[in-house]
């Protein structure tokens, strides 16, 4: 049987957390066994009472003291997954833009032999609904900009709904990877394509979330935009 973690990072998501919950814990069959690991930032509006108050074993949370971003959120769920043996970790966020209902066939592919699937609004013209046109033109020239600068052969280099092999992920030194929002979902694309992995991309028709507020930034953006460069020159010196 198949141990599956999907990590869902939150803050200020009660308004999605219990609905969201019940849509990934339903993919579970008899050879694929789905847990959830909810990693949240003290949130405010009592997200992580509401996660509590399940006492389902399949869910389990993290509490942090502080909001501390998206990338460092992703890196504890991975070492818990190493940690706990799992097989193979999502990404995924809370609010439904990433729809639960793909995660079996990310799956599938894995078990094709690939090391990372992403979810990608972009690999078959642009698949985004309800996201203003600013948006959708900012994220789909980040994705070029940063495969004409890294030379990353992703279409989506910015999807953060992702499922990446265990054992493959175990080679990367997650302690050296900084960054957080965008930024991170590309350098964690980045280092699995120089290591040679095999990275597969399936369409997704991505959906802006249904309640709560929009955690983008100016500041991830502006992240984005110098990190690729960081990680050219480290990969043209050897330092990935």
């Amino acid at each position: 049987m198949s141990k599956i973690l999907v990590i869902i990072p939150t803050y200020n998501e009660a308004d999605n957390i219990l609905k969201i919950i019940p849509e990934v814990l339903k993919n579970s069959s008899g050879d694929r066994d789905y847990n959830i690991l909810v990693v949240d930032d003290n949130s405010p509006d009592g997200t992580a009472g509401l996660v509590e108050n399940l006492n389902n074993e399949k869910v389990n949370i993290l509490k942090r003291e502080k909001k501390n971003g998206l990338g460092t959120a992703y890196l504890a769920g991975f070492k818990y997954a190493i940690k706990n043996g799992y097989d193979y970790v999502f990404e995924m966020d809370a609010d439904f833009s990433h729809d639960p209902k793909y995660l079996n066939i990310f799956i599938e592919k894995i078990e094709a032999g690939y090391d990372l699937v992403i979810g990608s609004r972009y690999i078959n013209g642009i698949s985004v609904l309800n996201w203003p046109l600013r948006r959708l033109i900012m994220s789909y020239l980040a994705s070029v900009y940063t495969r004409v600068v890294t030379g990353l052969n992703v279409m989506d280099t910015t999807a953060g709904f992702m499922c990446y092999r265990v054992e493959s992920l175990k080679q990367i030194n997650l302690d050296e990877v900084k960054s957080n929002g965008y930024s991170f979902q590309i350098e964690m694309k980045f280092k699995f394509f120089k290591k040679g992995f095999r990275i597969f991309e399936v369409p997704i028709l991505f959906i802006d979330r249904r309640e709560g507020e929009s955690k983008m930034s100016r500041k991830v953006v502006y992240e984005a935009y110098f990190m690729v460069w960081k990680l050219k020159i480290k990969s043209i010196f050897g330092k990935l």
